[in-house]
């Protein structure tokens, strides 16, 4: 695995102004060995001037030096890198923002990168080839990725769908250009990968009211966990790329449509149950309470038969769904 190393890459426009000078030297050059070649000519056949030919020569020399030298200006903007590769060998990654020139014989073609930018393929000559770049200058900016809704089982094996965002970056060039084919490409396909995995890992919800199962992490009520669990996951799958999560999280979680009325209907019930506890419960406590205090209070002096059916009468009154109809008895309570 080739780790990331930093290059040098000189101010470009100190090399600039190299580069504009070496051009009027050039031109100078071939200018006045041009004109010692004329002059000579309208001599006659004597022989020419012995500074005409060097100057000339000298002069297509240094513009050729001139326009090599050309090719060895590029511009970084903030959070981007340009790896330098030389006759296949990687040099290092230049990360220093503006105007910069490193060894014109650098290769600028190197990983596939999707980017249609129109400014990076000026500044870094890349070329389209069936809708990618071959570039050699690489974002390190953050990325999302919005993944599409998977259909996968849950640790129950219910069918459910999911999504997720993924909020990334390149923070290794040399890995993401050397170490993978297409690291864009390759933090897709992780990603849906990992996201299977952590979905297959925890269950939907809760299918039993109990401590015990209650205490487990799901994906619908732990969501912060799961996110960790996910991010976790994909920074292991990606360090090979040398791309680094920043953050993951569940955009979409919902049964699948076959099974989403059933598992409706079963949530409904347990709303229900859960409901009539509470409601059993707190009856419970305020016939205890409402007994007590008028036997405390000697309203009514109860026996255990009187006891059982007030119980009764005042279970049926809080616990129907219904009002009640109070019935009034003339008599005694046992007639």
């Amino acid at each position: 695995m080739i780790v990331e190393k930093k290059a040098h890459a000189a101010s470009g426009w100190t090399m600039l102004f190299v580069n504009v000078v070496a051009y009027l030297a050039a031109v100078v050059l071939m200018v006045r060995g041009i004109e010692a070649l004329a002059v000579a000519d309208d001599l006659g056949p004597a022989t020419p001037p012995a500074s005409a030919l060097p100057e000339l020569l000298g002069g297509v020399a240094l513009l050729v030096v001139a326009i090599i030298v050309s090719n060895g200006f590029f511009a970084l903007q903030p959070g981007q890198a340009r790896v330098c590769v030389l006759f296949g060998k990687y040099v290092g990654t230049v990360r220093d923002e503006g105007l910069r020139w490193a060894n014109p014989f650098y290769s600028k073609n190197l990983g596939m990168s999707s980017d249609e930018d129109p400014t990076a393929s000026i500044l870094t000559g890349g070329a389209k080839l069936g809708g990618h770049k071959h570039v050699s200058t690489i974002s390190t900016r953050a990325r999302t990725l919005n993944g599409d809704r998977l259909k996968v089982n849950d640790k129950m094996g219910n069918p459910i769908e999911i999504a997720t965002v993924v909020v990334w970056r390149v923070s290794d060039t040399a890995k993401a250009v050397f170490d993978v084919d297409d690291y864009e490409s390759f933090v897709s396909m992780q990603t849906e990968t990992a996201l299977r995995h952590v979905a297959s890992v925890y269950a939907y919800d809760h299918m039993e009211d109990d401590d015990s199962t209650n205490s487990s992490i799901t994906l619908r009520s732990n969501i912060e966990e799961v996110s960790d669990s996910l991010k976790e996951e994909l920074d292991r799958r990606l360090a090979s790329a040398g791309v680094s999560v920043e953050d993951a999280r569940l955009t979409h979680l919902a049964y699948a449509p076959e099974i989403a009325q059933a598992m409706l209907r079963r949530q409904q019930a347990e709303a229900i149950i859960a409901a009539r506890k509470k409601i059993v419960e707190g009856a419970v406590s305020m016939v205890d309470m409402a007994l007590k205090q008028l036997s405390r209070e000697g309203v009514v002096d109860f026996d255990e038969d009187r006891k059982a059916v007030m119980a009764s009468n005042l279970m049926v009154v809080l616990c129907g769904e219904s009002e009640a109809q109070p019935v009034l008895n003339t008599g005694s309570l046992y007639q």
